[in-house]
């Protein structure tokens, strides 16, 4: 086991690694920018040091600077959250060249999977289905005309490199397609430093379903059931649940043991993600994150699994927690983002909070790094915390959302509260009959409805 991790991270997420690492023995380093020294992980570390100014790039991912904290305070492995560095390929082989360990997977399959034209290709060979589209990158020299047509429009644009919904644009008609390809192909460039795109069936009104995987990396790899992530807004996620409300056991079983048997042969080390479009029963690969979720708390809510600490068990060395045959899937949850964001126009509310008081009761949980008097600087992104629910049944889960969410308190700034407390009164969402494109027009709707 490791003696001392750097967690190479901030907000909530670096808080969660502090406690897996303090519930495993472990020793902490908390690294800070200038504006995060009120941090509460870097007040509950046993070590912290500053590694730069407020700007991601010359702190958080200010690889330099990171190396240095190992050496100062001894850390001899380092976990990386999420976002960041998280799946930076280059940052897992420098510190494994420095004799550090790199909590998650080898840097061949980060870098695999983080070049989504390979990642489909690859999910393809795996026997993992795949959305029809584009063999790889369209080029000027290609007919993106004639193979619009063949995939058959709508069609949608998106960049090989990154995520967040940058480099995203769809096409209904081919008249649209050209527009569409220079479009997404800046911003790509922009965004990521590599203006290549490739084309995909674009879906009408399908699910966004992910599975959680854990692999050994020795050829051991099981899968902890699915996530049901539709609810987005630009493509960014902002309620999660599993199991999802239209999955049956069988499908479940099926995508499950096909992701599982496909990271068993890539001998695939720590936690994945491998994320779906869903719609009439067929499941379309997208990408995958080789890296802890965000919503990772759901499936650790109905499968009592640690996947922070398991993740840091296995990058140690260690096997499997349970076999595929002991995974049981327990009730139901549902984790809302909760952000400083003005509920309707979704502008940024950094500031201080003046009031803060988190619900509580049987299968509540808030991943949270505020506090009273905190506050919530604008470099960063506008995470408050996330809300977690678990009950016995779905409806039993909304109805105990329902009650904590009203029972939250966060003032001084806006947040998303307010839209959650709609939605969870919302017949559609009651019903689990949304798919990836009903809350924009949700939105739309209600913005609709206050203009008239």
């Amino acid at each position: 086991m490791f003696d001392k991790i750097l967690i190479a991270n901030r907000g909530e997420i670096a808080l969660r690694v502090l406690r897996a690492c303090k519930e495993l023995g472990i020793s902490t380093v908390a690294v800070h920018s200038t504006a995060d020294a009120d941090a509460m992980h870097v007040r509950l570390a046993d070590e912290s040091v500053c590694i730069g100014p407020p700007p991601s790039k010359d702190s958080y991912l200010n690889i330099p600077s990171l190396l240095a904290a190992c050496e100062i305070t001894g850390a001899d492995a380092v976990h990386p959250g999420y976002g960041f560095l998280s799946e930076n390929a280059r940052f897992a082989e420098i510190l494994a060249e420095h004799n550090l360990h790199f909590i998650g997977p080898k840097a061949e399959h980060i870098r695999l999977m983080g070049d989504k034209i390979e990642a489909k290709k690859t999910a393809k060979k795996l026997g993992i289905p795949v959305v029809p589209g584009s063999d790889g990158a369209v080029g000027p020299e290609d007919d993106a005309m004639a193979i619009g047509e063949a995939i058959g429009f709508p069609v949608l644009v998106k960049a090989a490199a990154g995520g967040g919904g940058r480099g995203m644009k769809v096409a209904h008609t081919a008249d649209e397609l050209l527009m569409a390809l220079s479009t997404a192909s800046n911003e790509a460039k922009s965004a990521f430093g590599d203006a290549s795109v490739y084309l995909e069936k674009y879906l009408t009104k399908p699910r966004h379903i992910e599975i959680q995987v854990l692999g050994d990396g020795r050829g051991g790899a099981i899968h902890l059931g699915e996530r049901d992530c539709s609810l987005q807004r630009r493509h960014q996620k902002v309620w999660e649940e599993g199991p999802s409300p239209v999955l049956s056991a069988a499908a479940r079983a099926k995508i499950g043991a096909t992701c599982a048997k496909a990271m068993q042969d890539m001998k695939y080390l720590g936690v994945g993600t491998i994320e779906f479009l869903y719609e009439d029963g067929e499941f379309y690969f997208i990408e995958m994150n080789t890296r802890i979720q965000v919503e990772h708390p759901v499936t650790e809510s109905i499968t009592d699994i640690d996947l922070v600490l398991e993740q840091i068990r296995i990058a140690a060395g260690g096997d499997l927690p349970v076999t595929q045959d002991e995974v049981a899937i327990i009730g139901h949850a549902i984790e809302c983002r909760i952000n400083a964001e003005n509920p309707e126009t979704f502008r940024p509310s950094p500031g201080k909070i003046t009031q803060f008081h988190a619900p509580g009761g049987l299968g509540v949980r808030i991943d949270s790094a505020v506090y009273q008097g905190y506050v919530i600087p604008p470099y960063y992104d506008s995470l408050v915390g996330k809300l977690i629910v678990h009950g016995k049944t779905r409806g039993e889960c909304l109805m105990r959302l329902r009650r904590a969410l009203d029972e939250m308190v966060v003032e001084g700034i806006e947040t998303t509260l307010p839209l959650f407390r709609a939605l969870v009164r919302e017949p559609g969402i009651i019903d689990g009959d949304y798919h990836i494109h009903w809350l924009e027009q949700y939105l739309a709707g209600q913005a609709a409805k206050t203009k008239a």
